[in-house]
């Protein structure tokens, strides 16, 4: 087993058991509340959630945010989220590429998972520190080619790079290579945190070089800090690792801030997304599509059945949510009362 495949094995048994000391953030999500419609005029089984991204057609806005791309048990993980995927007619982001692309282990990511879904808006994934080295728009070719996506997110995970024992700590020139990324390829390209959050100045910066989507992917959901203090070699790093567990914007903050200061840019809402409820709250506050990994995991684990019954799960509560706001489709729930409680 590769240093990296390890760390990628690390990183799953970790996410399946935090750690129980380390600091809670919350989404943000529980301090907004949708005002009640007891009078909705409207057919609960009727209402519209589909919607369209990258030239194909979501049946719900929802996307199966990138989990693993490095760990030995990332073949059945990927092949059942994506049957699920191709079943409810949801997004998929697969996880780093990178050691697929580096060895002869593909973990799954080959286009035979295009093959298990041919209709999804199916997603590569690469770390900045791999887009920003020598070998950075070669690997993103490959990233879209391997999987014949309709996107490539590239994701920014400074903090855990930092923490980490063997992580990437040059981040000089990343921003440039995301750039010549964008005019490179021909599909469009997805820049997204890891937990830590995305501002608005960051924002600009990728809007600014070309970027077509950001996943803000805040504070609120599995901490990488945390699982980087796990997998900490001596007590020092330990701490050092672990005092950063509640570090970043929460989910909830980072997508109402970027929604206000760039209002036409396309935002995925990811970190900490707990039900329907907040798939809810996240699209009132600017999503174009929520994002869920850790929360479905176990399942992926186990069967695409038990993922399509997550899902199924998390669409009917948004369809609740919908009939109790009185909105019969998505550009409805856009407008739908929503307060902010303290």
């Amino acid at each position: 087993m590769s240093r990296i495949t390890r760390r990628k094995n690390d990183h799953l048994d970790i996410v399946l058991n935090p750690p129980s000391d380390q600091k809670i953030i919350a989404s943000g999500f529980e301090r907004w509340r949708f005002e009640h419609c007891a009078l909705p005029e409207l057919d609960l089984d009727a209402i519209d959630l589909h919607l369209s991204l990258f030239g194909r057609r979501l049946n719900a806005p929802l996307l199966i945010s990138s989990m693993t791309g490095g760990a030995s048990r990332a073949d059945a993980i990927n092949r059942h989220l994506a049957q699920a995927a191709q079943a409810l007619g949801l997004a998929m982001g697969v996880g780093s590429q990178r050691v697929a692309l580096e060895g002869n282990d593909t973990r799954g990511l080959t286009k035979a998972l295009r093959k298990v879904a041919p209709d999804i808006v199916l997603m590569a994934n690469l770390g900045a520190a791999q887009i920003a080295g020598a070998n950075g728009l070669d690997y993103a070719r490959r990233a879209v080619e391997t999987l014949e996506a309709d996107a490539l997110i590239i994701h920014l995970n400074p903090l855990q790079e930092a923490l980490q024992h063997e992580g990437d700590r040059d981040w000089r020139g990343v921003l440039q290579a995301i750039g010549k990324t964008v005019q490179a390829l021909p599909v469009p390209v997805v820049v997204k945190e890891v937990g830590g959050g995305l501002s608005v100045p960051v924002a600009r910066r990728l809007v600014d070089v070309g970027v077509a989507m950001l996943d803000v992917a805040g504070a609120g959901g599995t901490s990488w800090a945390a699982i980087e203090a796990a997998r900490a070699p001596e007590p020092q790093a330990r701490a050092v690792a672990m005092a950063f567990s509640g570090w970043g914007i929460p989910t909830a903050r980072a997508l109402a801030d970027l929604h206000q200061a760039l209002p036409q840019l396309p935002l995925i809402a990811s970190g900490g997304i707990a039900d329907g409820i907040d798939v809810a709250k996240a699209l009132r506050l600017g999503a174009t599509l929520v994002g869920q990994a850790a929360g479905v995991l176990q399942s992926a684990l186990h069967s695409s059945e038990a993922v399509i019954t997550h899902f199924e799960t998390l669409i009917a509560q948004l369809r609740v949510a919908c009939f109790c706001t009185g909105s019969a489709d998505l550009r409805a729930l856009r407008q739908a009362r929503l307060e902010r409680v303290e």
